[in-house]
């Protein structure tokens, strides 16, 4: 299959101009940045707690404003996104269902919120629980199903705004990891069949591998980005990548990375 980030022409979807962000209590939780993702690309961000990975997504997402610099999404500030004619969606890290409404009224939300008639609403409910294998729990509630269900009812819940950039801050790090890895699997057919642009946020090495096609690396103390790593693998990757050489590869260059940051932060706090 070819790969949607492959074509040099594609134009950014993201731009990241020297973005800062300093908390009001003084917390310089980000120094700046710079990244740029292509349109169609698969970016992940790396890194332990406290180096900035959710700040910069939130940013990205118009959450957050910088404290300096500028963020562009198709070469328009963020509040411009819709004038480009792309929308984003954001996934959090937990799936942050109402528990009183079932799952149809809670992947419906944002349409109703945006008040979208109804029958479109209701058509844009069933294509999303589709597009996640959820078609036959749309009268369920959250409590009836498992933790990976309700991740997926928050993922559906991100694709009925029919976005084009989708940002995912660590929805699967709960999750135990045969969930996890099946659920990777179910995101890259997702990101590959409805030819989105994605910024996913992870702790883990192994996922980042397997996910991205580029993985960007951050220290903390304060956050910024250390190293990018390009994985070179070609799509659909299934579990017999997981146990490549070249898997065994990149998870080790990402590991000596974060092994070098984070001895550069241990330098910097006894200096």
């Amino acid at each position: 299959m070819t790969d949607p980030a492959a074509a040099p022409a594609a134009p950014p979807a993201v731009e990241v101009l020297s973005a800062e962000k300093t908390y009001p209590n003084g917390t310089h939780a980000l120094l700046p940045v710079d990244l740029s993702v292509r349109e169609g690309e698969f970016v992940t961000l790396l890194g332990p707690s406290g180096c900035g990975k959710s700040t910069l997504l939130k940013m990205v997402a118009g959450l957050l404003e910088p404290s300096d610099g500028r963020i562009l999404l198709w070469r328009r500030p963020v509040p411009e996104i819709e004038s480009t004619g792309h929308r984003l969606s954001f996934v959090f890290q937990e799936a942050t269902l109402m528990p009183w409404a079932r799952v149809q009224a809670n992947v419906r939300l944002p349409l109703d919120i945006a008040r979208v008639e109804r029958a479109e609403a209701d058509r844009r409910v069933r294509d999303a629980l589709s597009l996640v294998g959820l078609d036959k729990f749309a009268g369920n509630l959250p409590r009836e199903l498992s933790g990976g269900m309700q991740m997926r009812v928050s993922i559906a819940r991100g694709l009925v705004t029919e976005p084009t950039l989708l940002l995912m801050d660590e929805p699967f790090g709960a999750l135990d990891e045969i969930t996890r890895n099946k659920l990777d699997g179910e995101l890259l057919d997702l990101w590959q069949r409805q030819r989105l642009t994605v910024i996913f946020v992870t702790h883990s090495i192994y996922e980042a591998v397997f996910l991205s096609n580029r993985v960007v690396v951050m220290a903390a103390r304060p956050g910024r980005i250390v190293d990018e790593v390009t994985i070179d693998e070609p799509y659909p990757r299934g579990p017999e990548f997981r146990v490549s050489t070249g898997f065994s590869r990149y998870a080790k260059r990402l590991q000596d990375s974060l092994l070098r940051a984070s001895g550069a932060d241990a330098e910097e706090a006894l200096a």
